[in-house]
């Protein structure tokens, strides 16, 4: 389904991909530390396991891999990227991650975007509206995370929850009179940031309670608001990828909105909170399991950390991922 046309060219989603660690910790290993069993893991975040990575090259080998799988997907060599936008909160230009995820298009011009949990919902913002300024033609989002590093060990509120992985997708110009991505809301609630931020040692600190409120509470009104700007009803919606932050919240907003008849993104429970990873690689999931197909209506929206928000009505890509 198409999103109705503004009258000025847009952009559309032309390709999707994802890639994951090997390494599998499982809600009982997650828990064990804690002296807490499976049962209670899951019954408070979904997650029935997590993937992670011991080290950050492999992470953008994993990212590498991710960008690859969304060009075949699209159809696009690399040479026809215009901008690379890589999203992430953990991998830094300091260690050396930045600098290899800009040699993926070394002839394109390269941003890095951390706005933590949206941050790819924030990329798709960024690559519309500079492809609908005619700035860039075709642009690639990285959304890589090695949140596993940022974690506190003794910290039972973030040590069960969070996932690494890598998400990727290619953004270009849609028809004449058509329009794959529609408009953008997004903010933040800076006077809350406090509730999830990085401590003086870069660890993660999160009031896991508060956040909690105040997804169920907001999330639902944005992702009404991002309809309303697409001039999309929430009726013809037939996909939803929230971020896989906790499958209480991710329940909680869908009932709210009376999603529940819609294909609901439930990657949490295999991949755990993957940040700005996680919308690409839930959606990349959907696709490839064909419990979503290429061409549907669908409403992505991020949000976490700063406390950020994105979120956006898009078509689906032409062509479905290959199946990992």
């Amino acid at each position: 389904m198409l999103i109705p046309t503004t009258g000025s060219p847009g952009s559309q989603l032309l390709g999707i991909g994802a890639a994951q660690p090997a390494e599998i910790v499982t809600a009982a290993g997650l828990g064990a530390p804690f002296g807490k069993p499976a049962d209670w893991v899951s019954a408070r975040t979904g997650i029935r396991e997590v993937r992670r990575s011991e080290s950050t090259p492999r992470l953008i080998e994993l990212a590498a891999a991710a960008a690859g799988d969304a060009l075949r997907a699209a159809r696009q060599d690399v040479d026809a990227i215009d901008l690379v936008i890589a999203a992430s909160c953990s991998i830094t230009a300091e260690e050396g991650g930045i600098d290899e995820l800009r040699r993926l298009a070394p002839r394109a011009a390269f941003m890095h975007l951390n706005a933590a949990c949206s941050g790819f919902c924030s990329s798709v913002q960024t690559a519309d509206d500079l492809i609908r300024a005619g700035a860039v033609r075709n642009a690639l989002i990285v959304a890589v995370e090695h949140m596993s590093d940022m974690l506190d060990p003794a910290d039972l509120g973030t040590s069960i929850i969070f996932g690494d992985g890598a998400g990727a997708a290619v953004i270009g110009p849609a028809g004449d009179d058509t329009v794959g991505v529609g408009p953008t809301v997004s903010g933040s609630v800076g006077e809350r940031s406090r509730l999830i931020h990085q401590d003086a040692d870069g660890l993660l600190r999160m009031g896991g309670r508060e956040v909690f409120r105040w997804a169920v509470e907001s999330v639902p009104e944005i992702v009404r608001d991002a309809c309303r700007r697409a001039g999309v009803d929430l009726a013809d919606v037939e996909v939803f990828v929230p971020h896989q932050a906790n499958l209480r919240i991710i329940d909680a907003v869908t009932k709210s909105l009376g999603l529940q008849h819609v294909v609901v993104a439930d990657d949490i429970m295999c991949s755990g909170n993957t940040s700005a990873a996680s919308v690409p690689i839930a959606l990349t999931k959907l696709l490839q399991s064909g419990r979503a197909r290429p061409g549907q209506l669908a409403v992505l929206v991020g949000f976490g950390a700063g406390l950020s928000y994105a979120a956006q009505v898009v078509t689906l890509p032409p062509c479905a991922p290959t199946a990992a």
